[in-house]
């Protein structure tokens, strides 16, 4: 078997990009096929419905359920205040009156007879959903978002944190393997997307979060500075919504690796420019890799040129001689490598399992061609 599938990270200087964005719920769609937009245009919204909020009018009137409804001040359908009266009891002799005031505001939505209490709904939470990038709406899906297409670069990593985020691209290290330390941290890159090479370190991380850098891009991060700065231990969900101000994108994996010589000259070759940034990461089903997209030109989208990609897309991700693949699995772990042989023999590996292997030409180790199963591979897609 000369081709075998397996998961593939694309870097590529200019592609076309497919970016769906979806409400977590039915809401409505405010724009159109064909429309052009920008990473801040409402794509989508939608109405969380408001807490319920029980109000026990019986037990804080110190009355029977039934007797309820005769010292309502309120009816189903109702907007009340925070702290408005909506029931009372009648006293003796107009005196000595008992009040019941509401907790928060809203719609009354439930009286009930059996256990005197009232249900308030509070106000519902509005949920929008923005492009994210700017170019053309190519899909409406009627009632949850919409498909965007730009054309531009886009760069996927192993590993991140944060949410979606917009700022200039900056480059701080001078080469793909120097490390961003704490002094390369500046006040002025506060509101950039900076560039770094091998590793950031967790000084480095938190003087960024102090300063204000909007994201990082860099090769690796030992895993105990990324706990530490989070002050909690990644699980295995999805990542992209934990409580930070900036967003962290791995391109190679844990530790201090180099950054891919494709990947630093295409993120310098950058620098100055608009780039939209995900640390959104899944690794089981659903696959989704973090990112960072730098438009051709805001607000268009060109046409995709002839056999180019389309990110987003399902692509053919085959191996063949001359493929560009990074290894996943120790000893090699992190390094690039060009396949130079596709064996169709079973081989007996160290574990003990028959599995298809692969020969690949390690990337910058003196041209040392190694022997590692296909499962322990992934592709860089590259246009």
């Amino acid at each position: 078997m000369g081709s075998a599938y397996t998961p593939g990270l694309t870097v590529s200087p200019r592609t076309t990009i497919h970016k769906t964005r979806r409400l977590p719920l039915k809401g409505s769609v405010p724009v159109h096929e064909g429309d052009f937009v920008t990473p801040d245009t409402v794509v989508a919204r939608a109405e969380l419905p408001g807490v319920m909020q029980t109000v026990k009018v019986a037990s804080l009137l110190g009355v029977e359920p039934g007797d309820v409804p005769g010292a309502l001040r309120i009816a189903v359908g109702d907007h009340v205040e925070r702290d408005q009266l909506i029931a009372q009891t009648k006293g003796m002799f107009g005196l000595f009156k008992t009040d019941c005031k509401s907790p928060t505001a809203g719609t009354v939505e439930i009286i009930s007879p059996v256990s005197g209490n009232v249900g308030i709904r509070q106000a519902p939470i509005p949920v929008e959903v923005a492009a994210y990038v700017p170019g053309r709406v190519a899909e409406v899906l009627p009632g949850e978002g919409v498909v965007i297409e730009v054309r531009g670069a886009y760069i996927q990593g192993i590993f991140g944190i944060g949410g979606e985020r917009r700022a200039p691209l900056k480059r701080v290290s001078p080469r793909p393997d120097a490390p961003l330390t704490e002094a390369d941290i500046t006040p002025d890159l506060a509101g950039k997307i900076i560039v770094g090479g091998s590793n950031i370190s967790g000084a480095a991380l938190r003087r960024a979060h102090e300063v204000g850098v909007t994201g990082i891009v860099v090769g690796g991060i030992v895993d105990k500075d990324l706990v530490a700065y989070l002050g909690y231990d990644i699980g295995v969900a999805i990542t992209g919504h934990e409580d930070i101000p900036l967003t962290l994108v791995i391109t190679e994996g844990f530790g201090t690796i180099a950054m891919a010589d494709r990947t630093f000259a295409l993120l310098s070759s950058l620098e100055g420019r608009e780039a939209s940034l995900s640390g959104a990461t899944q690794i089981r089903a659903g696959v989704i890799r973090p990112e960072v997209i730098v438009p051709e030109a805001a607000g268009a989208a060109a046409a995709p040129a002839a056999g180019s990609p389309v990110a987003g897309d399902e692509e053919d991700f085959s191996l063949s001689v001359g493929t560009s693949i990074r290894i996943i699995r120790e000893p090699y772990f992190g390094k690039l490598a060009t396949v130079t042989a596709l064996p169709p023999e079973l081989v007996k590996i160290g574990s003990g399992a028959v599995v298809r292997v692969l020969e690949a030409r390690l990337t910058g180790d003196g041209a040392a061609t190694v022997t590692v199963p296909r499962a322990n591979v992934e592709i860089i897609a590259t246009d």
